[in-house]
């Protein structure tokens, strides 16, 4: 049978499938049905792979009749044609499937193909298609907006005095429960993380001015109105030079609250919101992220003092040895989130 030249999309395909095949006869089959592609005459083939010309010519007859790349009777490369492939891939990037058996039932209900859960596993791997968790994004996120707001803080930042402070503020409410995330584990081994439901937490004031990286924070009983005016006033002794305080917060209630208002606008402190929920916005975010890694995530703790003592620790001690290192991480390198739909 005459040997049909692949297209690209075959050997992208084809490629994919020897990175992740384990089986080595498999992968002798795509290399000769690869190599022959390029134009590889059946005896080169052959002594590059260390097999005799006769199978090489039976791979590629194989290939030609029915794209079979398995040793065994019966098997094929693919049991979806070109136009099947491409719906599959655009449904599964559209609808997040959590259980594998789930896309084949998807695939035998709209073709009448029959997969089993290692082979569409395998396909899955093969069209790029990973395990992970989906990205949170708020559902009223307003684009417009944001960028709206990346104009005037670009604006905002080449316009401002090198005296007056840019600092983004927010606040954050870590508890004692421990905080269980993916990490690097041992294969065919479980690790176990003590837990805890401890309802006990810290509440976190903070805000960074990204040009030093100095982070101001405090820890407050509560988070409201009047905590965040005493938080005006740390930061005030702080900057106790700086003409004008610049920050940028999001729209909670005691943000906007009258008093928060008066005050600032008393103390010279100038309030830059954020629009609607958009905490890709807001910088100090990320130092919540850190702060998780540093002390949080994968991490037990026996009693409500030791998780306080990480807490501040975090804050007091290991915060000025690494902000500097952490420039690539904790920026205004802004990305713009689109509203995803609830249903």
């Amino acid at each position: 049978m005459r040997f049909q030249p692949l297209s690209e999309e075959q050997k992208n395909d084809l490629e994919l499938r020897h990175r992740y095949e384990d089986d080595g006869r498999i992968r002798d089959r795509i290399k000769a049905v690869l190599l022959k592609s390029e134009g590889w005459k059946n005896k080169a083939i052959a002594q590059a792979l260390r097999i005799h010309e006769e199978t090489v010519r039976q791979h590629l007859t194989d290939w030609s009749a029915d794209e079979k790349l398995k040793p065994e009777n019966g098997g094929s490369y693919s049991k979806l044609d070109d136009n099947q492939t491409r719906v599959v891939d655009a449904h599964i990037s559209e609808t997040t499937y959590t259980r594998v058996m789930d896309i084949c039932a998807y695939v035998e209900r709209t073709f009448g193909v029959r997969y089993t859960v290692s082979g569409m596993t395998k396909w899955l791997k093969e069209h790029k298609f990973s395990y992970k968790h989906p990205k949170n994004v708020p559902a009223k996120a307003d684009l417009a907006k944001q960028e709206e707001f990346i104009e005037k803080y670009l604006t905002l930042v080449s316009d401002t005095p090198t005296d007056e402070p840019i600092l983004f503020m927010d606040s954050a409410h870590p508890t004692m429960a421990t905080k269980v995330v993916c990490g690097w584990i041992k294969k065919g081994v479980d690790k176990p993380i003590a837990q805890t439901a401890s309802r006990t937490r810290v509440n976190v004031m903070g805000a960074i001015e990204l040009s030093t990286m100095n982070l101001v924070s405090c820890r407050p009983d509560y988070v409201n109105a009047e905590t965040t005016v005493a938080f005006f006033e740390q930061l005030k002794a702080v900057y106790p030079n700086a003409p004008k305080i610049h920050i940028i917060l999001d729209q909670s209630g005691y943000h906007r609250s009258q008093l928060v208002r008066d005050k600032a606008s008393g103390q010279n402190i100038i309030l830059h919101y954020l629009p609607p929920y958009s905490p890709n916005l807001n910088s100090i975010e990320r130092v919540w992220m850190v702060m998780n890694e540093k002390c949080r995530n994968n991490i037990f703790f026996s009693s409500a003092k030791m998780f306080r003592d990480a807490i501040n620790g975090f804050f007091d001690v290991t915060w000025p040895k690494i902000s500097q290192s952490l420039r690539g991480r904790i920026n205004d390198n802004f990305q713009t989130i689109k509203p995803v739909p609830s249903s």
